[in-house]
């Protein structure tokens, strides 16, 4: 058996590792070995729309607005391939790669997602407008997390 299966002290790192970053889960392998610690996410409460006034309707508005409230059933949403740190600009000091209201084209970066050491392109799936950005730069992201939403 490998000692990466048997070592607490890597176990430990690797929590006080989901600790720091709010990830949910980590897991790293070795030769013919891994170790995947994971715990359960913390709740994370939405701010729900202020109410407003009913005014009467003759047709039902439900579907077309919970695509509104909701990015993930948009069809423009750019969601996150993997689990890491998200950072909206290549460095730094340097500009943002996009900001909201801004026009992108079809494979334009729009952030970049640090797993592992590597830093991977997160980019356009088509052109449009990015009407919203979700993450702020070096915030932890999940994977299928909704990133961004291009109309």
């Amino acid at each position: 058996m490998s000692r990466l299966l048997l070592d607490a002290e890597t176990i430990r790192a690797l929590a006080d590792i989901l600790t720091e970053t709010g990830l949910t889960e980590i897991e790293i392998a070795e030769k013919d070995s891994r170790i995947r610690v994971a715990r359960a996410p913390a709740t994370v409460q939405a701010f729900a729309p202020a109410p407003v006034a009913a005014t009467p309707a003759t047709a039902p508005t439900e579907p077309v607005q919970a695509a509104a409230t909701d990015p993930a059933r948009h069809p423009g949403a750019v969601k996150s391939p993997m689990v890491g740190i998200a950072y909206l600009s290549p460095e730094p000091s340097a500009p943002a790669f996009v900001v909201e209201g801004q026009q992108v084209a079809a494979g334009q970066t729009l952030m970049l997602i640090e797993a592992m050491k590597t830093f991977n392109q997160i980019k356009a799936p088509r052109a449009g407008t990015l009407r919203l950005l979700l993450v702020a730069s070096g915030a932890p992201v999940e994977f299928d997390e909704v990133l961004a939403v291009i109309d």
